[in-house]
């Protein structure tokens, strides 16, 4: 990007630069080796600019996981009368050659309905999928539990996502959180981490019905709930759901306390099936709540 479209986007951002003082800026982060020209086209980030972009400013970043939630929430388009439009996909990478190896590791929790849904998509090295799929990897999209928030909000239904925690699961239902992260207060999404810190057992929980998982944990108003449970029937039928559990109008739902005249929902993650992956050794790079993509694209994992 030229310095021209940089001036006129940071506009839109509350930014006031002119097209001199951004090229003077860019020159600067040449001489860092954090951008290189690529002539008329522009620059492009460097691995080291991307990093910096990565590490940088983290008191900005706090509250960011949630604001992007509801970005996202918004953004997605998916229509229960149709079972078209736009849903929200977790992103992750996987080397190429343990493709098979991952895919393996992902069906029994994918079975076992550990997951948003069953289906998924696949994209190769050097094609776009939120971000360019790196070479040598493959990119594995699945959808997001955020899904049903926007699906929800899309019917007037506020959703709050509270927390991404991690779920014990007992005889192959919810138990307890150990595990909470606040989305308005972390710069990284929890589930990320669960998988990163090797936390997660979803493999043993899709095959024995014990262990943990990553899932998030929502509040909607009380007097929304009967809707939202007919919206959460209807996206069932074209194999969306991820609701694991149900509270009682302002009672705690697995101990967690809920605000006056609003209900829980705990709902587990687009991301187990990738954790079973990464529990099998293979490397795994997660990019939680990404982007959005027609659900049209997405097919079931056995099709892959």
């Amino acid at each position: 990007m030229g310095a021209r479209n940089i001036a006129v986007q940071l506009k839109e951002y509350g930014t006031d630069l002119s097209e001199r003082q951004v090229r003077y800026h860019l020159q600067t982060m040449d001489e860092r080796g954090l951008t290189r020209s690529v002539g008329q086209s522009g620059r492009l980030l460097t691995s080291r600019g991307r990093e910096e972009l990565d590490n940088a400013q983290v008191s900005y970043k706090v509250g960011f996981v949630a604001a992007k939630m509801e970005q996202l929430a918004y953004a997605a388009t998916f229509d229960v009368n149709t079972g078209g439009g736009e849903v929200i996909l977790n992103v992750s990478f996987v080397p190429a050659d343990d493709l098979g190896g991952a895919l393996e590791a992902m069906r029994p929790v994918i079975a076992a309905g550990l997951c948003v849904s069953d289906r998924i998509l696949l994209v190769e090295e050097g094609k776009q999928l939120g971000e360019m799929v790196p070479p040598g990897m493959i990119a594995i999209g699945t959808v997001c539990g955020v899904t049903l928030n926007g699906i929800l909000l899309h019917h007037y239904i506020p959703v709050e996502s509270k927390f991404g925690g991690l779920l014990e699961m007992r005889g192959g239902k919810p138990f307890r959180f150990t595990e909470l992260v606040s989305y308005a207060g972390t710069s990284i999404n929890p589930l990320e981490i669960f998988i990163t810190g090797r936390l997660t057992s979803a493999y043993e929980a899709a095959l024995t019905g014990h262990g943990m998982v990553g899932a998030g944990f929502r509040e909607l108003p009380a007097i929304a709930l009967p809707g939202a449970l007919q919206l959460i029937d209807r996206i069932e039928e074209f194999g969306l759901g991820g609701v694991l559990s149900i509270g009682r109008p302002g009672q705690p739902l697995l101990d967690l306390p809920v605000g006056l005249e609003r209900a829980g929902l705990v709902v587990v993650g687009g991301l187990p099936p990738l954790a079973a992956a990464a529990e099998h050794g293979i490397e795994v790079v997660n990019k939680a709540t990404s982007t959005t993509c027609d659900f049209a694209r997405l097919r079931p994992i056995g099709e892959w």
